[in-house]
């Protein structure tokens, strides 16, 4: 559990801060490209980098979904409770544990049938292929336009996200069974950032008291 008590963050990080910098320099070598330098500019033209922009939508839709799972864990979603608020303690713990059971069996579902896209995409002829076994007349697969990866990888995001959400729900559900508490995210606060609060000066407080 320690392992995955960070997963989501851990992914997140390393697409968002893998899409900025293929962003900076896909736009960096855009304008160097486009300079009137000597030399330079003859090198950037034998650059490509007309994958950038496929790769950080692949990256950017891989972060929706473990953002999704990490929005589950954190309790971050937005949900309309006004009417379950008002209900009595028993009855709301019954429709509070009803929900989470819910969001996990959809999600579950979403992540088994993308599981069964993913395998029929391509990955039964890849892992076919990588055992040596005989691939038959199973489909090879669609590729991506630029990158030229097979698609099945790039939607493995929503069999690997969805499942991973669903356990989250599960997790979450737990916690409420055994506690009663949910997450909840507070908007304002900032991770990282404790509140300081000033000392309070003793000494001037009882001498003004005096006085």
């Amino acid at each position: 559990m320690k392992f995955l008590d960070h997963l989501e963050e851990w992914i997140i990080t390393f697409l968002m801060g893998g899409a900025t910098l293929i962003i900076f320099f896909a736009v960096l070598h855009r304008y160097l490209a486009s300079a009137p330098i000597p030399y330079l500019q003859d090198w950037m033209l034998t650059l490509n980098f007309s994958w950038a922009q496929e790769l950080c939508i692949i990256m950017f839709v891989w972060m929706a979904k473990f953002g999704a799972a990490y929005g589950v864990r954190t309790g971050i979603h937005v949900g309309v409770d006004v009417i379950v608020n008002r209900l009595e303690e028993k009855t709301r713990a019954k429709f509070v544990l009803f929900a989470l059971l819910a969001g996990a069996a959809f999600t579950g579902c979403i992540g088994y049938l993308g599981g069964h896209f993913v395998w029929d995409n391509g990955a039964h002829h890849a892992f076919l292929k990588l055992f040596g076994m005989n691939v038959g007349d199973i489909p090879e697969g669609p590729t991506t336009p630029d990158l030229e990866w097979p698609t099945w990888m790039v939607y493995c995001a929503i069999p690997f996200g969805s499942s991973l959400m669903s356990f989250r729900f599960l997790q979450v559900a737990w916690g409420f069974y055994k506690t009663g508490e949910i997450p909840h995210h507070d908007h304002a606060h900032v991770e990282g950032v404790d509140e300081v609060h000033p000392p309070i000066d003793t000494a001037r407080k009882s001498g003004g008291a005096t006085a």
